[in-house]
């Protein structure tokens, strides 16, 4: 395991036996307001290069998860509300919890902002999840759609 190239907010944050970080990887648990925040990352999970995973509340990360690099997932946003600031000057906000439930897959360059994903589950290359993935399905593009379920012992492919 390599450690992550930033960490911050350590005490909030867990990680399970066997979990791997490679290179470039960023770790922040830092609350905005007054309640706490809680980064969990179970056992076994192996997280590709420059993954960047952010949490001001709540994320989990269950059991066996896989990432690609350059991954992204986080529970929050910047505010832009106010066009006579900067967004930098503007708060974080606290956009919806994030669960990667155990065994998914999460592509290359893909996005995961305060949505969650289903257990076994894969998110394609480049996908931006806003919504919510339920378990055993395969979900890609911008905004991310489920295109794919695994239901009644068979992969079924969704129309889009």
């Amino acid at each position: 395991m390599f450690r992550p190239y930033r960490l911050d907010g350590a005490a909030g944050i867990e990680i399970g036996d066997g979990t791997s970080l490679q290179r470039g990887s960023w770790l922040y648990c830092v609350s905005p307001d007054d309640h706490a925040a809680c980064l969990r990352i179970g056992a076994h999970c192996d997280f590709g290069y420059n993954n960047h995973i952010t949490c001001v509340r709540d994320v989990i990360i269950e059991d066996h998860v896989l990432t690609a690099n350059n991954v992204y997932i986080a529970d929050n946003l910047h505010e832009f509300e106010d066009v006579t600031r900067p967004i930098k000057e503007q708060p974080v906000r606290f956009k919806g919890p994030v669960r990667i439930g155990r065994g998914a897959w999460i592509g290359e360059n893909a996005c995961i902002i305060g949505a969650s994903v289903g257990r076994n589950s894969v998110v394609g290359a480049n996908a931006v999840v806003t919504h919510d993935i339920p378990d055993y399905c395969v979900a890609v593009g911008v905004p991310a759609r489920v295109i794919r379920r695994y239901e009644n012992g068979a992969w079924i492919a969704i129309e889009v």
